[in-house]
């Protein structure tokens, strides 16, 4: 009789199979058997038995990742997922699974190995330390295992898990976590590096490859592991220790071995490679840091860095080396407690020619890379990826010498640049000489820069302009995109660079050349011309009374408008090049630019987008450009009909054919831009227009829950149900059910609940009264069960606001009799004890303070049984301080509804969660445009209610508001700026 193994080892051999549909049932059969009490561990038994057979390795493989998997969904799983299809491995196996799972790995071929190890590192992310406290424990027991494999598996597998010690903020959670591993950890691992590290001269290992190899591959986990527990603070126990430490770290920088050395291989580092960096990488840590026990050994560790950089090789395979040795020596020549260490003019030029110009210079891997692969190329080489290269450490380390030493730094650069320009002038050949230069006048120029907004202070040493007049320019002006096209594109970097130290006439005068360069058969050139002009357009000059204004706006870009968009949509549309997201935010940027001259050319532009949006969809790959693609859509939505509501008919006809298709065709990364501009296009039909006939067949398919489960289609989805309320509120009251069960839907889930609210506020600002106020008491129950379950901060502050916008529409006894329908007396009670403490401990702002203001006016001026007793007038009291506070806060921006985002400042791009289309967004919309002032409006409120009961709201103002001065004080200006005189 077969065992459960056996048939789970049938089921991962059949979802190995090249037939689809063998391999889809056993996959359905995987994911409906995980939930099963033993599945896991039926799982991890055929991960462990080897049956010797032909697929033996492939189905224990298949195993040990469907049980990574299940570990992944199911150890910790998203109590959000709106899908509802979590699942959870059973508490009864989780005990078993951590006991038997460290020694399980130690068991396993390698090619498992590894499986096992991301498994352990995924449920430690939530039960280590706490609820795993024997994990360190078992890993720590194989140190000494002899098994190289089993030795640097539980190695990697602690690497993994301590890396959460890295780049987060402190806390004292994550100290106590800290100090637990310290405890337990620091001395083992510092005696297995101390052994290890004795082993390489171990004279009957100096041959054995293999040995060697799996040592160093051990030390190079060992110094991550370091890394990790010394990267908040440097512990008590290391600083003791430190000197086994460095003892141990300048062994390995200077370890030599011929055998473990590939001399044709240039593209893989080797182990000792692989060990060096990581060594130096805790150097950099160390020295970053200023660490006072760490000073005496800077000097050796600077020799030792030193030595490295003169011996690493051009090839790939030392690119990490190199780049972490130079920013080593970066660190440290930039600070001024280690200036004797370099000051003198002999150890500048030194660097100069020995680290700063090889590591400049362009190698053959660089020029094969910018022809075959431009992606890469770019991504190493431009102004705002965030990718090591030599050139860009070097450039830092330039930097780093010129704060201080700047003046000879400058003067020997400037010796070279003469001297490689020179060399360029009488050989044209020489063009990587050039290259270089301009390089160096690159690292030497910028005192201060950032990647958003370019060059704020230069080097005033050096002149920057003249240099680019001299020796830039003229590569910018030939014509022949085929000469020298890597010397274009540093000279279009320089130009992107620079941009703030143009002028508007120098802008003007270059606009022509980067638009030519579009036309450039090298996607670098192309993509650099790119790049720039739309960081151009985004660059700023001072305009009048402290205002920024652009540099080249609408006007200045109108005469380019037309080679502009054929030279990008040139590229767009060349089906032999990639996706390339800078030309297309290039397209976006120019539109937002020229947005008061699109008129003429929407229809050809906006043909071209869509042409560009069919392809894609068919196989999206770059969500850079995507999101870029649709932003651009959005800009002519917005500039077309923000100035005529009744282009939106035209952008119906023609968008709506390939939104359908996205939506048929199910690209799950597309419908929530679709849904977005579906919204905006909605949004800005003319008022009284209603929906039109296919917003009307459009809406039905909208309330499908599959739509709904996916996170990322609820927040555009959601403002869309929201657009279609407001236009067309009666056309959508037959379907109130199905939009208060998508309601009720999001309201549960932590992630989805304010989303749940836009809806909520929407049916209460647009749907008639009479088709949602049978449903309130329904809709309150389900407001009031989710408040007993779990009473946060952000469900408070949007069950609060919800109730001011209700209050406001309807009055505070339509508040009062919908909650005490529910219960007696809960309308007050939930005043007290939750919508008052909610404003009580922060003001809200903007469009919800005024909302909050109008409410509270409503219920302090409105309510006659507030006032018929003590506890209802010390509800008051409480009610008019916070309602106060609100108007005289700062922070509450009362009378500024939205935040203006500077479309040129804003950062634009894709985001994995939701992608907020930014030309898409509009201002909330104003529950109550007819209150102008919501303060004045609060003041003449409490003044009628005053004249209407003489001697009685007087001394409750004074209650309320005498306990802070300054309401006081702000309630009497408050008054007085409505004319008000209080009786």
């Amino acid at each position: 009789m077969a065992t459960q193994e056996d048939q789970l080892r049938q089921i991962l051999s059949q979802s190995l199979s090249p037939d689809a549909t063998t391999r889809r049932n056993a996959e359905a059969a995987l994911l409906s058997a995980r939930s099963a009490p033993g599945h896991a561990l039926a799982v991890l038994r055929v991960v462990s038995e080897s049956t010797n057979g032909p697929s033996d390795l492939p189905v224990r493989q298949s195993a040990a990742v469907h049980f990574k998997n299940m570990v992944k969904k199911g150890w910790a799983p998203d109590e959000d997922d709106p899908g509802g299809k979590q699942f959870v491995v059973p508490e009864s196996d989780r005990g078993l699974i951590k006991d038997n799972l460290v020694s399980l790995m130690c068991t396993v071929p390698p090619q498992l190995q590894s499986q096992c190890s991301e498994s352990i590192a995924l449920i430690a992310a939530t039960d280590f330390p706490s609820k795993w406290d024997n994990l360190l424990t078992d890993l720590m027991a194989k140190f000494a295992d002899p098994n190289w494999d089993v030795v640097n598996g539980v190695l990697l597998t602690a690497n993994s898990i301590l890396k959460r010690f890295r780049y987060v903020q402190r806390s004292d959670a994550l100290y106590a976590d800290i100090l637990y591993v310290l405890k337990r950890l620091q001395e083992p691992l510092t005696q297995l590096f101390t052994t290890i590290t004795s082993q390489l001269d171990n004279p009957a290992l100096a041959n054995n490859a293999g040995e060697l190899t799996a040592r160093l591959q051990a030390l190079r986990s060992i110094n991550r592991i370091f890394y990790s527990l010394n990267y908040q603070d440097l512990p008590e126990y290391f600083e003791d220790h430190m000197a086994e430490w460095m003892k141990g770290f300048a062994k390995l920088l200077e370890y030599k071995n011929p055998i473990l050395v590939d001399e044709d291989e240039e593209m893989q580092p080797g182990p000792i490679d692989n060990v060096q960096v990581s060594v130096v990488q805790n150097l950099n840590l160390y020295g970053d840091k200023d660490e006072e026990p760490f000073l005496p050994y800077l000097p050796e560790f600077t020799k030792l860095v030193w030595n490295l950089l003169m011996a690493v090789t051009p090839h790939p395979k030392h690119d990490a080396l190199a780049t972490t040795s130079i920013r080593f020596l970066s660190s440290l020549i930039g600070k001024l407690m280690h200036r004797k260490l370099f000051e003198g003019e002999g150890t500048l030029r030194e660097i100069f020619g020995r680290i700063v110009i090889p590591n400049l210079t362009l190698r053959e891997v660089d020029e094969e890379k910018f022809e075959d692969d431009p992606a890469d190329f770019i991504l190493s080489d431009m102004e705002s990826s965030d990718t090591d290269s030599r050139r860009k450490c070097t450039q830092e380390l330039l930097r780093a010498m010129c704060r201080q030493f700047e003046g000879p730094t400058t003067a020997i650069c400037s010796e070279h640049v003469s001297q490689m320009l020179g060399q360029f002038a009488a050989d044209k050949s020489q063009w990587k000489m050039k290259d270089v230069a301009i390089h160096l006048m690159l690292g030497i120029s910028i005192r201060a820069e950032s990647a958003q907004f370019g060059v704020s202070q230069v080097n005033e040493g050096v002149n920057v302009m003249e240099f680019f007049s001299s020796h830039v320019l003229t590569e910018l002006e030939e014509t022949d995109m085929t000469v020298r096209p890597m010397l274009k594109a540093t000279s279009i970097k320089f130009v992107s660079i620079f941009r703030n130290q143009f002028s508007k006439e120098h802008i003007a005068a270059l606009m022509p050349l980067l638009i030519a360069h579009l036309g450039s058969n090298f996607v670098v050139v192309h993509t650099y011309a790119a790049a720039a002009i739309e960081k151009i357009l985004t660059a700023k000059v001072d305009g009048p009374k402290n205002t920024k204004v652009p540099k080249m706006g609408g006007e200045e870009l109108k005469p380019f408008l037309n080679p502009l968009f054929t030279g990008l949509f040139g590229i767009v549309e060349n089906a032999e090049w990639n996706e390339n997201e800078y030309v297309m935010k290039c397209v976006m940027r120019a539109l937002n630019v020229a947005k008061d001259d699109l008129m003429q050319v929407v229809q050809v532009v906006l043909e071209k987008l869509t042409d560009a949006l069919a392809r894609v969809a068919k196989m999206p790959k770059n969500p850079q450009y995507n999101h870029f693609l649709f932003e651009s859509i959005a800009v002519l939505i917005r500039a077309v009909c923000s100035k005529d509501a009744a282009h939106t008919a035209a952008f119906e006809q023609f968008l709506f054919p390939p939104f359908q298709t996205i939506l048929q065709m199910e690209v799950d990364e597309f419908t929530p831009y679709v849904f977005q501009l579906l919204a905006q296009i909605l949004e800005f039909r003319p008022e009284g227009a209603g929906l039109g006939d296919a917003y009307t067949s459009l809406f039905q398919p909208l309330l499908t829950p599959s739509l709904w489960e996916r996170k990322g289609n609820v927040p555009a989805l959601s403002r869309l149900l929201v657009a279609y309320m407001n236009k067309g509120p009666n056309d959508l009251v037959p379907h109130l059910l199905g939009i208060l069960g998508v309601f009720q839907k999001l309201v549960s889930s932590k992630i989805n609940e304010q989303y749940a609210f836009d809806l909520l506020r929407g049916i209460v600002m647009y749907l008639p009264q009479e088709a949602f106020m049978p449903r309130m008491k329904d809709i309150l129950q389900i407001l009031m069960m989710k408040l007993q379950q779990g009473k946060t901060p952000k469900y408070v502050n949007l069950i609060t606001h919800f109730f001011a916008l209700f209050v406001g529409k309807f009055g505070s006894q339509a508040y009062l009799d919908q909650l005490n329908q529910l219960q007696p007396g809960l309308g007050l009670m939930l005043l007290m004890q939750v919508w008052v403490p909610r404003l009580q401990s922060a003001s809200p702002a903007r469009l919800e303070a005024k909302t909050q203001i109008v409410g509270l006016t409503k219920l302090l001026c409105d309510t006659p049984a507030l006032l018929a007793d003590a506890n209802g007038q010390q509800i008051w009291c409480q009610l008019l301080a916070c309602a106060v506070k609100i108007v005289c806060s700062p922070e509450s921006h009362l009378n500024s509804m939205s935040v203006h985002d500077n479309d040129d400042d804003a950062e634009i791009g894709y985001d994995a969660t939701f992608s907020v289309l930014h030309f898409a967004t509009r201002p909330a919309r104003d529950p109550f445009p007819e209150v102008q002032d919501a303060g004045a409006a609060l003041a003449q409120s409490v003044g009628k209610l005053c004249a209407s009961r003489p001697g009685q709201v007087t001394p409750l103002i004074s209650q309320g508001l005498s306990p802070d001065p300054k309401l006081s004080v702000g309630f009497e200006g408050l008054c007085q700026k409505a004319g008000v005189h209080l009786a």
